[in-house]
């Protein structure tokens, strides 16, 4: 019987442990997390007819991780899709919230026209993303950052107006310094396979067309993002409740790793009560980046040293709860994003009770603002609750009017918690995947390393433990095999 240390209770090691017990239900998996609560960022809280998230509220449905995790684990059925009555998001233009133009995916619109309609660009800027048919595709293959790939293909306004907006919104990233092959290397096989963004994006179009009218019914909701009818931290919980009893150890500090000399490693560590000194086949770090680099630095100088250098920026979410009377703006829609050009102290806005159901009792509205990230960390360091809200309060009024103030607001701060995929990330991730794999019975998980949203952290540690299995040499392989 195998005996693996999985290191952190957030989504990523849960479904790693998760893996482990489903491919190998004789394997002694122990779940260690320092805290008092199981999730990380995934974590909701339900409070006079409200349901707020503290972190993420959704996961991408196109993905296919997340909802095959929740159809295995019988939790398909909570899953709910986005309004589909209400589906606009908006771009904020000289304190205006403009309809985001119809058909566009960040920067490859599948329709022209719409675009060219809106008044989010210059007629020069409708120009130049009109002409991206006739950009020459690149040839290098080295790596570039997204700002650099969007402005080549789409033009400097579009990327400024469109594109930073909303990948700001996804990753609280700086594209000047974002790698376009590894955070969205859909866009970078777009050109090197059509030669242009829009012509990709319209026969990628036909081809969903087609490819939906074929599917068959699922009990997954059909919208490109789907969240827990009763909010996120239902998710951890299901899965944790699927794990054996005491294999999760919370308030947990793993401190030091030892790779023992026979094959093996000690967890050495500190409860609440107590010191732990734990002997293991195998251990999953399903922990940040920086933190795995501290617990490898004696076992792995190099390797820790590349961990470290993937570096995280922080953001601010404020939640608040109104009268719906008291905002001028319809709320007909999911929510807006801000340009940084725009010289706004916001990132973007989600009006989570429009967007999902369930959110808000009748009569009341929820949003979720967002501040920081690597565009603004300076906002990051206002540390006191009420200028942060007086911030938020200031930047709703002037772009959809209020006139009255939030009967609830929750604060969540989040620093060093969203990877930031510099240029040049694969690159690292090649040199670190062949330094793990020099060691015995160790693996990472998480979104430090190729993707960073719930359905990649699923994925992250799912391949952890599959690797994990075959490496202690208990995997039950007709399953494996009839599962990939």
């Amino acid at each position: 019987m195998s005996r693996i240390a999985v290191i952190g209770g957030g989504i990523s090691g849960l479904a790693a442990a998760h893996r482990l017990m489903e491919l190998d239900a004789r394997a002694n998996v122990s779940v260690f997390e320092s805290s008092h609560r199981l999730g990380g960022a995934l974590a909701t809280e339900a409070v006079d007819g409200f349901r707020i998230e503290s972190g993420p509220d959704s996961m991408l449905s196109q993905l296919p991780w997340g909802v095959e995790l929740c159809r295995r684990i019988g939790f398909a059925d909570e899953l709910i899709g986005t309004n589909s009555e209400h589906r606009q998001t908006w771009v904020v233009r000289a304190g205006r919230l403009i309809p985001l133009p119809e058909g566009l995916a960040i920067m490859a619109p599948r329709r022209l026209w719409p675009t060219v309609r809106s008044p989010i660009l210059s007629v020069r800027g409708k120009l130049r993303l009109a002409c991206e048919r006739f950009i020459r595709r690149r040839t290098d293959t080295t790596d570039e950052s997204l700002a650099d790939f969007a402005t080549r293909r789409v033009g400097r306004e579009t990327f400024e107006r469109l594109v930073q907006p909303l990948v700001s919104g996804i990753y609280m990233a700086d594209p000047r310094r974002l790698s376009i092959q590894a955070a969205m290397p859909r866009f970078a096989a777009m050109e090197a396979e059509h030669g242009s963004l829009i012509r990709a994006a319209r026969r990628l179009a036909r081809t969903n067309r087609k490819t939906s009218a074929e599917e068959k019914p699922s009990p997954i909701p059909s919208s490109m993002f789907v969240a827990p009818r009763t909010g996120m931290e239902s998710l951890v919980t299901a899965l944790a409740q699927r794990l054996p009893t005491g294999s999760i150890h919370r308030n947990s500090t793993v401190e030091e790793l030892v790779q023992k000399q026979e094959n093996g490693w000690q967890v050495r560590g500190q409860t609440a009560r107590s010191r732990f000194d734990e002997n293991f086949d195998a251990v999953i770090l399903a922990t940040p980046s920086n933190r795995s680099a501290q617990l490898l630095q004696r076992i792995d100088a190099s390797l820790a040293s590349e961990l470290s250098d993937i570096t995280h920026s922080g953001c601010i979410i404020v939640t608040l709860a109104f009268v719906r009377d008291d905002i001028a703006h319809p709320l007909n829609g999911h929510g807006f994003v801000v340009p940084h050009v725009e010289q706004r102290d916001i990132v973007a806005c989600t009006f989570s009770s429009v967007k999902y159901a369930e959110r808000a009792p009748e009569g009341q509205v929820l949003l979720r603002v967002f501040l920081g990230g690597a565009m603004r960390p300076d906002l990051m360091e206002l540390d006191d609750d009420n200028a942060v809200i007086a911030v938020v309060l200031r930047e709703l009024n002037q772009l959809i009017g209020l006139s009255g103030q939030p009967g609830l607001v929750r604060v969540h701060r989040w620093s060093n918690v969203m990877p930031q995929y510099h240029v040049g990330h694969l690159v690292r991730m090649s040199s670190i995947e062949a330094s793990v794999a020099m060691i015995s019975g160790l693996e990472l998980a998480g979104n430090s390393y190729r993707g960073v949203g719930i359905p990649h952290c699923i994925h992250s540690g799912e391949q952890a433990a599959e690797s994990i299995l075959k490496a202690v040499g208990r995997t039950r392989q007709s399953d494996f095999e009839s599962e990939n």
